[in-house]
């Protein structure tokens, strides 16, 4: 992986100004003709969805009053997870991108839905919606990309703190909502400012009401969770396996999205791009260009598409973000089919290959451009030294050591295509 503009052959260098306009008039008619087709098979859609979830919670949750009985516990925990995961993926992602306010439904509506997340909807649909689908998989400026703690292209510096960095990933996973409520309120990026700036930073008025009401989520949260309803469970002695079970479903609703977002944005095959190469006044075609390339697909059942919440198609997704979730498969042959118009790569592959891909790309740009390219089983010893040297080194010696791995990894390259 590296930024787009960076690449020896660039996959966007063939289209002409008047191509790139031409394929957003063709995805802008792709879109058009889905709003003037939603109708009541769309709310139909959504309302049993919903329906669907809030039965499925209720009831798992009524069968966790017994779960001191390993069988309820199993079946109440499972029920819990599915339902946890379609009101987050499937429900409230798709709600708050504002797919369902034609409806004119207040329950059903992007103004007023607040999802069972530890991030405030408010905080989230400006994170999400505003800066990630502005600035998408521009490095630097979209925090989906790494999530702020990882090193998400090569021709970023390489340090030994990216060494750590697929540990972090997991962590990040299991936690994944207490993650994005983190990063919605920038509080890494405020962290890491100089000490003046960052004691600034946690004082400005907008910042601590932002901060006041991610803690009362939370708090909200875990009270549902970890006090309500294991305190309903007690007079059958299920106090405690209810709250583990609550503690379960949402550790596998958290490694479930952040298996899928990451499938979205971060597998081999999907480009990254510079701030500094997207024009300052982006056309309609240009902006369509990026989300093509910095998207990617997981092929499937239709019940992993309802489970990841139709972002399977993440492409269609990033393309059309306001359309019906349910329309996403419907639309995506026509869009694969401009892919192929114009000579662009649709980046799709079922699940455990998109996620091998992704982990595979976290494990990579934690160690140094060229050090997996060049190691091997005979040479591993020497390399795992190299790579002490480089950890423990100041920066000249990381810079020394570094560049000679990049020069013998290309000079393989080399070797391999003249073959």
């Amino acid at each position: 992986m590296t930024t787009i503009t960076r690449k020896q052959q660039n996959p966007t260098a063939h289209l002409t100004p008047e191509d790139i306009e031409a394929l957003g008039a063709e995805l802008d008619a792709i879109r058009q003709e889905v709003l003037d087709s939603r109708g009541e098979r769309d709310s139909a859609y959504i309302r049993k969805v919903v329906d669907v979830q809030r039965k499925l919670e209720l009831g798992s949750r009524a069968v966790l009053l017994f779960s001191a009985l390993p069988p309820a516990w199993l079946v109440g925990t499972a029920g819990l997870s599915v339902a946890k995961i379609l009101e987050n993926m499937e429900i409230g992602h798709n709600v708050m991108h504002g797919q369902w306010d034609w409806m004119r439904d207040p329950k059903i509506h992007s103004t007023t839905w607040e999802w069972d997340n530890a991030s405030p909807s408010e905080g989230w649909k400006h994170s999400h919606n505003q800066i990630h689908h502005t600035y998408t998989n521009i490095v630097g400026k979209d925090n989906d990309l790494g999530y702020g703690i990882m090193r998400v292209d090569e021709d970023q510096r390489w340090h030994p703190r990216y060494l750590v960095q697929p540990m972090w990933n997991f962590i990040n996973a299991c936690i994944f909502e207490y993650g994005i409520a983190a990063y919605d309120l920038d509080l890494g990026r405020n962290l890491r400012k100089p000490k003046g700036d960052r004691a600034a930073g946690m004082k400005d008025p907008e910042f601590q009401r932002r901060a006041k009401q991610t803690l009362a989520k939370i708090r909200r949260q875990a009270t549902k969770d970890y006090v309500v309803h294991p305190l309903l469970s007690a007079p059958t002695g299920s106090l405690l396996p209810t709250m583990a079970a609550n503690a379960v479903a949402n550790v596998v609703r958290n490694l479930w999205s952040h298996s899928v977002i990451m499938c979205g944005h971060f597998p081999e095959g999907v480009e990254t791009f510079e701030l500094a190469s997207i024009p300052e006044k982006e056309t309609r075609g240009e902006w369509y260009l990026r989300q093509m390339l910095g998207s990617a697909n997981i092929s499937g059942s239709k019940a992993m598409h309802l489970m990841t919440g139709n972002l399977s198609h993440q492409i269609e997704h990033h393309l059309f973000p306001d359309l019906p979730s349910s329309r996403y498969a419907e639309v995506a042959p026509k869009v694969q089919a401009v892919f192929e118009k114009y000579d662009l790569n649709y980046c799709s592959r079922p699940l455990v290959p998109q996620v091998y891909s992704a982990w595979h790309k976290v494990f990579r740009l934690s160690l140094p451009n060229g050090w997996m390219e060049t190691t091997n089983k005979r040479n591993l010893p020497s390399q795992l030294k190299l790579l002490y040297k480089l950890a423990t080194g100041d920066r000249k010696t990381r810079r020394v050591l570094t560049r000679a791995l990049e020069m013998k990894a290309k000079a393989q390259r080399e070797y391999a295509a003249a073959a």
